[in-house]
């Protein structure tokens, strides 16, 4: 089975992997060309690129013996209108979860340590003793909406500071509430962590009311997807001083510099980075394999979205 690979740098660590795999043959293309060689047509495997994933959207036509899509993300909503119904899709959920749960955990204690605030007083040469008012993380309560692999890896990177966590998904299942008792979990948390996908149902899910809900003083993170949030409902929230918030995702994104947000002093905005660290490409890599590799046994990936079972 041919298995396409992008030639970029993050990507080409995967062949070594991938060849150890019983009968495949790895090939290499150019992310940034909209077309592939006549040579490359047949594959029936493509893997998109690990930064800029949606730039293989454009090979799919191209593929006629296209039997599975193999992200290198945990999300797949880029993708899941442009792949085939007879397709194969798995996402590389689980890969992502240790760096982007530490981006969780940092971000929380930026803010309530007031980090931007010292950084700010620090410009200006000024020694801030008692001038701002910290608050610690333990014993905190944490509403996490988006109990998959992300936010189970955010509650054990919140246990050792006695963290009191309260997990939502889809559907109920022991220790996780569903989705619709959502508007009577917020108010009593101070923290709401976004970690779940975007779809229909959560596409808007926090907005004017949702956030009206919401503790006086607590902290929005949003490491999810920017349009699980209604931006201009969070702007004047922030603009009010009544809530904070940290996002690694924004809604548009990237964010425009004349962008409310950026004037906005609670808020810290990171640039869709949380699992930017290294090492996160080799995870990403391995659970590719393990997905591949299910794929060729004639197995249902245990991360496909759109599943139809070996074709091989």
């Amino acid at each position: 089975m041919r298995i396409l690979v992008s030639n970029e740098q993050d990507d080409r660590q995967s062949r070594e992997l991938l060849e150890a795999l019983p009968g495949v043959n790895v090939s290499f293309y150019d992310p940034n060309s909209d077309s592939l060689p006549e040579e490359l047509r047949a594959a029936e495997i493509l893997i998109p690129p690990y930064r800029g994933t949606h730039r293989g959207l454009p090979l799919i036509p191209q593929l006629p013996n296209l039997k599975m899509v193999q992200l290198p993300s945990a999300g797949v909503d880029e993708w899941i209108a442009e792949v085939p119904s007879d397709v194969t899709l798995a996402s590389a959920r689980g890969a992502h979860a240790r760096p982007v749960s530490e981006w969780v955990l940092s971000a929380i204690l930026t803010q309530l340590r007031h980090w931007p605030t010292l950084v700010r007083f620090q410009d200006a040469h000024t020694w801030a003793h008692r001038r701002f008012d910290p608050d610690t993380l333990f014993g905190m309560r944490a509403l996490i909406i988006g109990a998959g692999a992300i936010g189970s890896a955010v509650v054990r990177r919140l246990e050792p500071f006695d963290v009191t966590t309260t997990l939502v998904a889809a559907n109920a299942r022991p220790g996780v509430h569903a989705a619709d008792e959502i508007p009577d979990l917020i108010s009593g948390h101070e923290m709401v962590i976004i970690t779940a996908p975007i779809n229909d149902k959560t596409c808007g899910l926090v907005d004017k009311d949702f956030l009206a809900a919401m503790d006086d003083g607590a902290l929005l993170v949003n490491a999810g997807r920017g349009q699980i949030v209604v931006t201009d409902a969070l702007v004047a929230e922030l603009q009010s001083g009544r809530l904070r918030a940290a996002l690694d995702v924004t809604d548009p994104e990237p964010l425009p510099d004349d962008h409310p947000l950026w004037n906005c002093t609670n808020v810290i905005i990171s640039p869709h980075a949380a699992r930017t660290v290294p090492g996160t490409n080799t995870l990403v890599h391995q659970v590719q394999v393990d997905q591949i590799g299910a794929f060729i046994r004639g197995e249902t990936p245990s991360n496909a979205v759109l599943a139809t079972g070996s074709r091989a």
